[in-house]
Parts: structure tokens; C-alpha cells; sequence
């Protein structure tokens, strides 16, 4: 916690000031250094969002890892002792009803878990959005507008999350008649193994340019009038065309950045020795989890930007800032004519 709130505090006083067309040549390390100048610069709204839900976010998920792991060796430890356990055996029945119970647990826990977890997810990501379109038009903001507004962002966020749940669904289920296919016509020969490994490269890669277009889509969501679901993830598939690569590979590094803290997180704490090495080591776990989603947050907006910059869409500041505006509570978004007003530059 220290940690996190110390690199929240440190920093400039610089804003997200550049020129339009000059975000578009942001690179990768270029994106850090400027989702790290806005967080310094705007350090005090950050670490209010941060202590009330990226916190919160990063505990929830850090704690189910815990709790799950526990659930589940109660489970396996069961399931072991009924297969050594004789049908006939009166002691089978009283095992088996216990692992039908413990299995409803861990299910109805992942579920309660899952809601939680996207619903402060997606708080989340409203709060950093809306904050960083007011740090971009120069917008005085504090935290009681922000959390004024989210609610109402956030069912815009949910309506495109549906909406890329059902693209993924529908990912997987043609993905898994490609395996079947596969099985049913090549199977485990000498030549299967390579066309399935090409297979499932392929199939990881489309997985990943989905949750590009998503984690875009959801900016566009807060930000864009009458788009979002479906709407906003083919305004986001457009925009990112000519930063895939940019859009990706940070994808990739962030994500393989929080998988490395997950598994850290359940080899050396989970998993771990003694009392006191599982608590610091998750206390470091804990503050690299929470500057890690603050980071991407705030990244994936800026992307945002960038792509908008890239394409020569400018955005009206001072139309922006109008419609950023909270009167009596009620959040006012952007309409198509405001934000999408694209104007072709000679290059």
C-alpha cells in the first residue's frame, strides 16, 4: 500500500498537452511516459480512484486466489479419499454428498467472485476514462464528479462487455469445432501435432486482437454518443488500424506482466513458507497488482487518443469539455457530431 501510493505521489506537474498530431507518434515506451506524466501530474484524483476501487479490485482478485486454492485442495483432498473408498462402503454416500456440496461452493464462490470482479472492473475503467477526457480538454475534476458520473458510465461499459462476451462465446465455439475437425480428420500424427500448433497460435492470436478491440472499445464507450456494445467494437476495430502492432504488444506486456504476479503471487504466498515471507512477498504482489491495473487503465485511454490522432480525427476540446460536464448529476455524453468530426490533414 506505502509503495503505491508513493509513485502515485511522485511526479510533475506536466498534462496530457500534446499537440493532436503529435500524440499519434507516441511509440511504446512513449505511451508509459505519458500515462506516467498524467498519473504524477494528476496525482491526487488518481490515488482517490486507486484507494476506492483499484484497491478493492486488486484485493478481490488476490483473495480469490487464496480462497480458491483453499476450496479446491478440500476437494481433491475428498475426491482422493472416495476413490479409496468401496461403493459398499456407508462412508462412500457421506463423501459423496460432501464433494457435491463443496463442488456447488467453489462454483457459487467463482461466480459471486466473477460479478464482483466486473462490476469493480468496470467502475474502474469508467472512473480513469472519465477523468483522463477532463485531464485532456484542461477540465477542472475532483473526485465527487467522478464518482457522480461513473454509474452512469459504467452501464454503457457493461452493455459492450456483453457484447464482447458473446463475440468471445461465439470465438470459442468455432474454435472448437476447428479441434473437432481436426481430431475427426488429421488427429495426433506426425503431421497433426505441427497444423494444430499453428492451430492454437492462430487461435491466441485472434484472442488477443478481441481483447484489443475491446479494451479500446470500452474508452469509446465513455467517451462516444450512442456508441457502445457492438457499435463501439467496430468503432474501436476501425480505429486501431495502423496501431496494431503498438496495440498489441502492449496488450501482450501488460498481460504478461499480470500473469507473472499471479504466479508469483500462488507459488510464493498460496503456495509459500513461512508466516512472514507470505506477507511480504504478498504485500509486493499486492502494490504490483495495483499500479499494474492503474497503469493499463490509464494506458488504454491514451491508446485512445493516439489512434484518434493517428486516423486525424480531432476532437473538439471545448466541445469535449461541454459535454463532459455533470449538471445536476446527470452525465451528458458526446454526440457522434461532436466527437467525430474528422478532418483529413495533407501529410
Amino acid at each position: 500500500m506505502y509503495l503505491t501510493i508513493s509513485i502515485l505521489s511522485r511526479g510533475n506537474h506536466n498534462s496530457m498537452d500534446k499537440e493532436q498530431e503529435e500524440i499519434q507518434f507516441l511509440g511504446f515506451l512513449g505511451l508509459f511516459k505519458e500515462s506516467s506524466n498524467i498519473i504524477s501530474s494528476w496525482r491526487k484524483i488518481f490515488t482517490q480512484i486507486t484507494l476506492a476501487l483499484i484497491l478493492p479490485l486488486s484485493f478481490l482478485f488476490l483473495a480469490h486466489l487464496e480462497i480458491s486454492d483453499l476450496l479446491f485442495a478440500k476437494i481433491l483432498h475428498d475426491e482422493d479419499a472416495l476413490d479409496h473408498t468401496r461403493s459398499e462402503n456407508p462412508n462412500y454416500s457421506k463423501i459423496s454428498d460432501l464433494l457435491s456440496s463443496e463442488w456447488t461452493a467453489f462454483w457459487i464462490f467463482k461466480i459471486i467472485y466473477f460479478l464482483f470482479f466486473l462490476i469493480l472492473s468496470l467502475l474502474s475503467t469508467a472512473a480513469v476514462v472519465y477523468t483522463i477526457a477532463c485531464v485532456y480538454t484542461s477540465k477542472e475534476i475532483n473526485f465527487k464528479r467522478v464518482i457522480s458520473v461513473v454509474p452512469k458510465v459504467w452501464k454503457r461499459l457493461m452493455i459492450t462487455f456483453i457484447w464482447n462476451f458473446i463475440v468471445v462465446f461465439i470465438y470459442n465455439v468455432l474454435a472448437l469445432l476447428v479441434l473437432i475437425l481436426w481430431e475427426a480428420l488429421i488427429g495426433p500424427s506426425s503431421i497433426g501435432v505441427p497444423i494444430l500448433t499453428i492451430l492454437i497460435f492462430f487461435y491466441l492470436m485472434g484472442f488477443v486482437y478481441i481483447s484489443v478491440v475491446w479494451h479500446v472499445a470500452s474508452v469509446v464507450s465513455v467517451l462516444e454518443d450512442d456508441c457502445c456494445g457492438i457499435q463501439a467494437m467496430v468503432k474501436s476495430k476501425a480505429l486501431i488500424k495502423g496501431k496494431m502492432k503498438l496495440a498489441i504488444s502492449i496488450f501482450l506486456f501488460l498481460n504478461l506482466w499480470f500473469i507473472g504476479i499471479q504466479m508469483a503471487y500462488e507459488r510464493y504466498v498460496v503456495l509459500g513458507g513461512s508466516v512472514w515471507w507470505r506477507i511480504a512477498f504478498g504485500n509486493l504482489c499486492f502494490n504490483l497488482l495495483v499500479i499494474l491495473i492503474l497503469f493499463g487503465l490509464v494506458i488504454q485511454t491514451v491508446i485512445y487518443f493516439v489512434c484518434k490522432s493517428y486516423h486525424h480525427e480531432s476532437i473538439d476540446k471545448s466541445s469535449l469539455a461541454d459535454h463532459l460536464e455533470v449538471y445536476l448529476g446527470d452525465y451528458v455524453p458526446l454526440t457522434s457530431k461532436d466527437v467525430q468530426l474528422i478532418e483529413q490533414f495533407e501529410v
